[in-house]
């Protein structure tokens, strides 16, 4: 059975909420054979990234860049899984209040050092959490999930 983890940083309810629906796309009952683990950036350890099969990964933009939680996430696996995963896929979720430029650039060179494969496209937008975004964070978990199926 693959596995997909999920790790993220989603303190406010705003963010509980893409994070949600993400987890219900990636857990959707039509998909067969893939185990999704969700665990908070800040828990996340190198084992939980070495056994997992593709990754997504959500945060918010703060002051121009990642969420502290998922930078010391990388911080704390990234020697240690970086050639074990090399050409894993992986997709993201971005949400800014103002900008996410940093954020995104961010998350593009951290994986590149990784050398993780972005397997289907990330979702990122500022602002309101709208039914719209709702719709695109569940296709997000469930393209991926599909696509280790």
């Amino acid at each position: 059975m693959a596995t997909l983890l999920i790790v993220h940083q989603s303190p406010t309810p705003k963010l509980a909420a893409i994070a949600a629906a993400v987890v219900s796309g990636a857990t959707d009952d039509a998909i067969e054979g893939v185990d999704v683990r969700v665990v908070s950036a800040l828990e996340a350890t190198v084992n939980d990234v070495l056994y997992a099969d593709a990754y997504l990964l959500g945060t918010a933009a703060h002051f121009g860049y990642i969420s502290g939680a998922l930078k010391h996430f990388f911080d704390t696996t990234y020697n240690d899984v970086r050639e074990a995963t090399h050409k894993r896929p992986f997709s993201y979720w971005i949400h800014g209040g103002y900008d996410t430029t940093g954020a995104e650039r961010a998350m593009e060179a951290i994986t590149t050092g990784l050398g993780w494969r972005l397997a289907c496209d990330p979702l990122v937008f500022i602002g309101e959490f709208t039914p719209e975004h709702e719709a695109a964070a569940v296709e997000l978990g469930s393209t991926l999930a599909a696509l280790i199926s």
